[in-house]
């Protein structure tokens, strides 16, 4: 979605709210994204406040099983016309008035993603030995001896 902010940044008081979808494009989030919000100026300051609400499909790190999590992400940014410097990352500057909203909501939630997702906080994973769901119970595998303590074990059993 492409808003023309030239409004907004002329005249202090005014709004813009907006309700839509868009398709994030991003394979974690094959779904549409809803957002929505407003661009408004206050006291001459152009603020964005939305609310990202998309589902991420993925499967769980360490047992694999589907994980399927709705997730809600506040988008909040100061606007501004013209970039002083490099160094203000602060800021979104629109310099041709016009944002692409889309592309400024998909960055934040691209970058708001965990780098992994489990399918429950205390998942035990798979069994190195077997591959068997530990979550369903023991497999009964025996656990394997880590043979660099051997030499540790031979000095406090002999």
């Amino acid at each position: 979605m492409l808003l023309n902010l030239g409004p907004v940044f002329e005249v202090e008081g005014a709004e813009i709210p907006f309700s839509y979808s868009f398709g994030a494009g991003e394979p974690l989030i094959p779904d549409p994204v809803s957002v929505e919000g407003r661009v408004y100026n206050k006291t001459g300051i152009v603020r964005l406040e939305a609310e990202a609400a998309f589902t991420v499909k993925t499967q769980c790190a360490r047992c694999g099983e589907p994980v399927l999590k709705e997730e809600r992400l506040p988008v909040v940014h100061i606007l501004i016309r013209h970039a002083q410097s490099e160094d203000e990352d602060l800021y979104i500057a629109v310099d041709s008035a016009v944002l692409d909203l889309d592309a400024l909501v998909a960055e934040d939630i691209i970058l708001s993603l965990p780098q992994r997702y489990l399918c429950r906080e205390d998942c035990k994973g798979l069994c190195p030995m077997c591959g068997a769901d530990l979550n369903r119970g023991s497999c009964g595998c025996k656990k394997r001896k880590d043979p660099r303590w051997d030499a540790l074990s031979e000095i406090l059993n002999g």
